[in-house]
C-alpha cells in the first residue's frame, strides 16, 4: 500500500507485469500501480447480508490468501461490509501489504440496524469513512477510494460536486491516492472528470446488464478501467439458454464463460468476482481464461440486446 501522493498517473493500459502469467487478462494501469485485470471482490466475506463476521473466519482468511498467493494484485471491498468487517479480515490476512498489491475501498453509503444501505456523502460522512478504512485496513494512505453514488436500485440523476470535490480535497492531503466513482451515471462521470481525475468506474454490469456498453468504450478510450460489480448477476445470477449453450459447446460452466466474456469485452475491463472458497477462487481463475470464438461472443452480446 502507498503512502504518498507524489507520482504521476500513467495513461497507458499494461499488458506485461510481474503478475504471474497464470492470471487470464493479464494486467491495466490503474493511475500509476499495475494491477491484474483478474481481481477479487471480497464483500462476500462478511455474514449474512454482509452484516457481521463469517461464519468460517478461517475459511475466510484462506481465501484472501490464496487470491494473492495465485498472483491477484487487487482487491475490491468497502468499510460498509459488516461493517468493517471485510477490512478487518484483509488486515489479519494480508498485513503488512505486498508492495504489489493494491486495493481498493467504496465511500458513500453506510450501514443501519435493519442492514439497510443508507447514503452517506455529506463532507463529514465522506471524511469519517475514510478515517475509518485508514484504521480498519492499517495504511497510512487509501490506494483507491471510489465514491458511490446512487442507491441499492442503482445509479441516481443528480450533482456529485460537493462530494466529489471532498474525495479530491482528501486526496490533496495525502490521504487518498486515486479516485473512483460507483454506481453512476455517464453524466456524473463527466461532472466527476471536470474536478479531479479518476483511474476507474465501478457499475453493474454483465452479460444480461448492458447499460454501460457505450460508457465501457469511453472509457478505454482515455485509459480509465471499468470495474463491473455483479459480473455474474449478484442476488439474481445469470441464466440463459444461450449462455448455458456456449458453455456446454466449450467444455466449461456458465460463470467461466461469463467471466470471460467480460475480460475479452473490453481491455480495460477488472473483473473483482468474489467467492468464499479456494476452490471456487481457483475455478474462477481457470474458467476466466477460456477463449471465446467470435460465434461465442456474438451469441452472448444478444442476451443482453
Amino acid at each position: 500500500m502507498s503512502t504518498s501522493l507524489n507520482s504521476t498517473p500513467s495513461t497507458t493500459p499494461s499488458t506485461t507485469g510481474s503478475a504471474p502469467a497464470a492470471l487470464p487478462g493479464g494486467t491495466w494501469t490503474l493511475g500509476d500501480r499495475e494491477v491484474t485485470r483478474f481481481g477479487y471482490g471480497a464483500m462476500q466475506l462478511a455474514g449474512p447480508g454482509v452484516v457481521g463476521p463469517p461464519a468460517d473466519r478461517a475459511g475466510a482468511l484462506a481465501v484472501l490468501r490464496a487470491a494473492v498467493e495465485a498472483g491477484v494484485t487487487h482487491i475490491d471491498t468497502s468499510g460498509a461490509y459488516g461493517p468493517h468487517v471485510v477490512n478487518e479480515l484483509i488486515r489479519e490476512a494480508l498485513h503488512p501489504y505486498p508492495h504489489h498489491l493494491v486495493i481498493a475501498t467504496k465511500v458513500g453509503a453506510e450501514r443501519d440496524a435493519r442492514g439497510g444501505w443508507p447514503t452517506a456523502r455529506r463532507p463529514e460522512d465522506l471524511r469519517r469513512q475514510v478515517q475509518d478504512d485508514l484504521r480498519t485496513l492499517g495504511v497510512d494512505t487509501l490506494d483507491l477510494v471510489n465514491l458511490r453514488m446512487g442507491d441499492a436500485g442503482g445509479p441516481r440523476a443528480g450533482s456529485l460536486a460537493e462530494a466529489f470535490t471532498t474525495m479530491a480535497e482528501l486526496q490533496q492531503q495525502g490521504l487518498v491516492r486515486h479516485l473512483g466513482l460507483s454506481n453512476v451515471t455517464a453524466e456524473q462521470v463527466a461532472e466527476a472528470r471536470s474536478i479531479a481525475p479518476i483511474v476507474c468506474v465501478q457499475n453493474m454490469y454483465n452479460l444480461a446488464v448492458r447499460h454501460d456498453d457505450d460508457l465501457v468504450d469511453d472509457l478505454a478510450r482515455d485509459a480509465v478501467a471499468y470495474v463491473p460489480f455483479f459480473p455474474l448477476g449478484g442476488f439474481s445470477p445469470l441464466q440463459s439458454s444461450a449462455l448455458s449453450a456456449v458453455a456446454e459447446r466449450s467444455g466449461t460452466t456458465p460463470t467461466a464463460i461469463a467471466l470471460s466474456w467480460l475480460l475479452q469485452r473490453s481491455p480495460n475491463v477488472l473483473l473483482i468476482a468474489g467467492t468464499k472458497s479456494v476452490d471456487h477462487l481457483h475455478e474462477n481463475i481457470a474458467g476466466a481464461a477460456t477463449v471465446l470464438s467470435e460465434q461465442d461472443v456474438a451469441e452472448l452480446d444478444a442476451i443482453g440486446r
